[in-house]
């Protein structure tokens, strides 16, 4: 199915993304992706520079008539989010991904794509291989972990890039450019329970075939949350069962897709009729979204413990009190989500109970009164809430003069108006600029769709307008001052 996508126009990009999707690439795992740079640029014989925290830099001098232009910064992340279906067998520590052509969407089987930010990497790999594409000097910033920290961002000192202009390609709608984005913070609440002894019939709550998708990006279409979908049936079925494990969710920054629970039950008929109910609603309420949603209970095996009667009323009210979602609109542009939160993962297992949230705001105030909310409803209930990973929005620049040149070139060549906009999502820009605060930054890119999810999925055409787009835009960086 690879060589399928190798054929893509334009070659050199979609060549480029096969080369990379063969590299496992999990976000704090690295070293592999990290390496394949290294060479890559080596091999060029360009100049490649690793800083301490291992983002790789690669640089290639302007090409002929070019060299009067400023310097560029074109930059990607390296790492991926790892996420796949309940039912496919796929290691990503060892496989590269398998890609497959479905219509106008380039897809893989049953996993995430890796097309955020793998296109955005293949796009800068083609244009540091290219022996024909005109351009300013570049210096190929390549960071780590943008997907679960942003620590590559995070640990890139200033004095290492000399760029006056950032080309950030990390957006997902080929007509959109982004001039602002959200900050973030990880939050984690943790809670001990009684354990005690299992009595009754064991039984497994599962909820899946939800969307899932990008916590930022996504946070204001609705879809559900398996995390808390799974406690509204424990709320509804509470005075008939006693919660032994719980699983639902994973990463930070993914909307949890699935959540399984095994509980214990004294009296099945009434759980039963109880369960009916809460499902016939949830599926109900969410007919129009999501259309796959699968709730179920079936017998399990026999547990030996449960949580105590106390401490999961105090679990449930936590979970149930949590925000999740939109907290606030920006009154300032339209449109545009200020504040959420995402009730990532619920773990509960061999007394304890785990709780990852990510919250994200454009506002630093809004993220900490966000962050502090949730501190208040968690500790409310006994758990002990602890904050990381906190870093900073990215405030917006209207007067920009990339942005003047990008506006222009897109109206040029496509005969409309690009969407000039701030994006929920957590751009490396806001942390690269606290480091390079002269820099000026845009990000773009082509259309993907169902990113962070098995969904994902890359449009084949825009990927073709977008390679156009940025080749023009790199005939056209302004003249050094």
């Amino acid at each position: 199915m690879s060589q399928e996508v190798r054929n893509l126009e334009p070659k050199q990009l979609w060549n480029k993304f096969a080369d990379l999707n063969a590299v496992p690439r999990p976000s704090k795992k690295e070293e592999r992706v990290i390496q394949f740079m290294v060479d890559f640029g080596k091999n060029l014989g360009l100049e490649v520079v690793i800083d301490p925290v291992q983002n790789v830099i690669i640089k290639k001098p302007a090409t002929a008539g070019m060299e009067n232009r400023k310097t560029i910064v074109m930059q990607s992340h390296l790492d991926m989010v790892h996420q796949k279906n309940n039912d496919t067998i796929f290691d990503f520590d060892k496989e590269g991904i398998k890609m497959k052509i479905e219509g106008d969407w380039v897809k893989a089987e049953g996993t995430t794509l890796g097309a955020d930010n793998g296109l955005g990497v293949a796009t800068i790999m083609a244009i540091l291989e290219s022996t024909d594409i005109p351009h300013p000097a570049i210096e190929a910033l390549f960071t780590i972990d943008e997907e679960t920290g942003m620590t590559g961002a995070l640990g890139l000192q200033a004095g290492y890039l000399t760029g006056e202009i950032l080309l950030n390609l990390d957006t997902e709608d080929d007509d959109e450019f982004s001039i602002g984005c959200a900050g973030g913070v990880d939050l984690t609440a943790t809670r001990s329970y009684t354990k005690e002894e299992a009595n009754g019939t064991a039984l497994k709550i599962s909820v899946k075939g939800l969307q899932g998708g990008h916590s930022g990006m996504q946070i204001h279409e609705g879809l559900g949350n398996a995390n808390k979908l799974m406690n509204r049936i424990f709320l509804a079925t509470n005075d008939y069962m006693r919660i032994s494990s719980v699983m639902g969710g994973g990463l930070r920054n993914a909307i949890p897709r699935e959540s399984n629970s095994i509980v214990v039950t004294e009296d099945i008929e009434q759980f039963n009729k109880a369960f009916e109910v809460i499902k016939n609603e949830i599926v109900e309420e969410f007919k129009t979204i999501e259309k796959d949603i699968v709730i179920s209970v079936s017998q399990s095996e026999d547990v030996s413990d449960v949580m105590g009667k106390e401490d999961q009323i105090a679990f449930i009210r936590a979970i149930y009190s949590a925000h999740n979602g939109v907290f606030r609109m920006s009154p300032d542009i339209e449109d545009l989500v200020e504040t959420s939160n995402n009730v990532a993962r619920v773990e509960v297992k061999e007394g304890e109970i785990e709780v990852l949230c990510l919250t994200r705001s454009s506002v630093e105030s809004g993220k900490w009164n966000m962050a502090n909310n949730l501190t208040a409803t968690f500790e409310l209930a006994g758990f002990t809430v602890s904050t990381g990973g906190s870093y900073p929005g990215w405030k917006p620049n209207r007067d920009s003069e990339i942005l003047t040149v990008l506006e222009k070139k897109y109206e040029l060549l496509f005969n409309e108006k690009p969407k000039v906009m701030a994006c929920h999502a957590g751009l490396e820009c806001g942390i690269l600029g606290t480091n390079y605060p002269e820099m000026d930054m845009i990000s773009f890119g082509p259309t993907i769709k169902g990113a962070h999810s098995p969904d994902e999925r890359a449009s084949i055409k825009s990927a073709q307008k977008y390679w156009k787009f940025t080749l023009e835009v790199l005939k056209d960086i302004p003249l050094k001052a």
